[in-house]
């Protein structure tokens, strides 16, 4: 018996009623107890019955549950020195229901069976209260039950697994790297992810899912003695749902013949930190770029962010209905533009699919958390609106015969609602390179990585930097440029799109730390393109002063 089984078949029948107190962001443990197995399948579907019959039995229509265990760890180092390791877990069961009409939620780390039980009549009694103030009720769109089954991110190598002591050594070395070519300070951090989620619901499924993420991230700075100035440089890694085999760089995923190497599927983090001290030196001694209109070549590591805040977020039909504007605000793109089946959100080049499914995101899993299987669907084709982000009940609101899928949870403790899945901008069909692309521009600036970044409340006005500024003149790359940011709309941004290189060059970009809601979750999501080409975007000088 391992030590889960062992910790709630000891529990049953002691655990008491408090449902306060969870652990949101985990409890400290050691390395060693990331290694442990989690509680059987089989015993997490005993746990999930007795749940789903206790809110029955309460008066719930349906019923939900998601026993999860989330381990972290994280690894910090600075030059020479390692800051910090930090391991932690959170366990226990999150439980929502609909009763009279109106959605209920409760949550316990007392995995006890008395103490679940009283945790789904909780969650009804919840339900029962919030319907006095409910004008009409809850309904969801159909979903069947799938059963038993299972789910896992496809990794060659566990992350977990490997001795702190490795990793540690990598990161000391990327930062000797960085300081032997040059670099003033760098710090390096490694964040790792496992989420072990079991999901049951009423309609007949017991899905368990296994889930890996990882994330290699460094800061270089460098210093101009003489002046006190001093420029910043960046990884250009991806976060990735991928195991450790994401830092055993290949050949093979190397993009050369541009002024940096550029990475997909996996990431020479040395290597990166080499260029970044040199770059960070370059920039310190880069011209200021002169405000005005330009043709932008935008890199993945810099276009995900944009695609995220651009069209991510205002195609979450939360945020079109009105019911979330925490963090994002709402949206410009209404259901009126939607309807219209003609609203032109960007141009013919512009095709970008929402999807849960592509191996390597961040955002890939098997089902959602409400227990809807993932897929891939279109947000804009040929640069028309067509459809949303949604989740069960948002879906019955405007008609739609299926869910999407996108109902998530940051930790057991809290309450599923509409996140974002992968949204990405899809690579051209004609055979083009950025090198291609960029002996075609007269006046034009080519920006790789990401960096600051404003967007209004609907998601309209923009403003984006980033952390390499290249000036291209008459086809050719003569230089570096600093102090750059670039601003339009959104509507006027992907209409000026007049190009997207093919698949060969398709990146993904992403972020572990999506916020949303209130309180707060976050959320991690991926985004991907190929090079793509905006004309005549307006760019402002950052160092001009008023």
């Amino acid at each position: 018996m391992n030590r889960k089984n062992f910790l709630y078949l000891t529990g049953m029948g002691i655990g008491g009623a408090m449902l306060s107190q969870v652990p949101v962001f985990g409890s400290p443990v050691t390395p060693e107890a990331l290694l442990e197995g989690g509680i059987d399948v089989a015993l997490k579907k005993r746990m999930a019955d007795v749940v789903l019959n206790a809110a029955r039995s309460k008066g719930a229509t349906y019923a939900d549950c998601r026993i999860g265990r989330y381990l972290n760890q994280y690894v910090v180092t600075r030059e020479e020195k390692v800051q910090n390791v930090v391991n932690t877990e959170s366990y226990g069961m999150g439980i929502r229901v609909i009763a009279n009409g109106c959605w209920g939620f409760a949550a316990t780390d007392k995995l006890d069976n008395d103490s679940i039980a009283k945790a789904a009549a909780q969650a009804v009694a919840i339900a029962k209260e919030n319907a006095r103030l409910q004008s009409e009720p809850v309904q969801l769109l159909p979903q069947k039950g799938y059963g038993e089954v299972s789910w896992k991110t496809p990794i060659e190598k566990n992350a977990f697994e490997v001795p702190i002591k490795e990793k540690a050594e990598l990161l000391l070395g990327v930062n000797d790297a960085a300081m032997k070519a040059g670099a003033n300070y760098v710090n390096s951090i490694m964040f790792l992810v496992n989420e072990q989620k079991y999901f049951a619901s009423t309609d007949g499924s017991y899905i368990d899912q296994d889930v890996h993420r990882i994330w290699p991230i460094f800061y270089v700075t460098k210093i101009d003695e003489k002046t006190g100035k001093f420029e910043t440089r960046q990884s250009l890694s991806a976060p990735s749902g991928m195991g450790y085999e994401y830092l055993s760089p290949r050949e093979s995923d190397k993009i050369h013949g541009l002024p940096t190497t550029l990475y997909r599927g996996r990431y020479d983090m040395i290597e990166d930190a080499k260029a970044a001290a040199v770059q960070a030196g370059q920039k310190l001694k880069a011209k200021s770029v002169e405000a005005g209109k330009y043709d932008l070549i935008l890199d993945p590591s810099h276009l995900w962010l944009t695609i995220h805040e651009s069209v991510g977020h205002p195609t979450e039909l939360d945020r079109v209905l009105g019911y979330e504007a925490n963090f994002a605000g709402t949206s410009f793109l209404t259901l009126d533009k939607w309807e219209s089946k003609k609203f032109q959100f960007g141009s013919k080049n512009v095709n970008i699919v929402a999807d849960k499914l592509q191996p390597g995101s961040l955002g890939a899993v098997g089902y959602d958390d409400e227990g809807v299987k993932t897929k891939q669907w279109d947000l804009i084709k040929d640069g028309v609106l067509v459809n949303y982000q949604s989740i069960r009940d948002q879906g019955k609101i405007i008609g739609l015969n299926e869910s999407q899928g996108c109902c998530y949870a940051d930790s057991w403790a809290s309450v599923q609602f509409q996140r974002m899945p992968n949204v990405s901008l899809q690579a051209g069909k004609t055979p083009m390179k950025p090198m291609d692309m960029i002996k075609n521009v007269e006046k034009g600036i080519y920006i790789i990585g990401d960096s600051s970044f404003s967007i209004d409340q609907q998601r309209y006005n923009f403003q984006f930097s980033g952390q390499l500024y290249y000036e291209i003149r008459n086809g050719k790359i003569v230089g570096m440029l600093n102090d750059v940011a670039y601003q339009s709309n959104t509507q006027e941004f992907w209409n000026s799109c007049t190009a997207v290189c093919d698949q060969s060059d398709y990146r993904l970009g992403g972020s572990f730390f999506d916020g949303k809601g209130q309180p707060t979750q976050v959320s991690a999501v991926s985004h991907g393109s190929a090079t793509a080409r905006f004309n005549g975007v307006n760019v402002l000088n950052t160092s001009r002063k008023i």
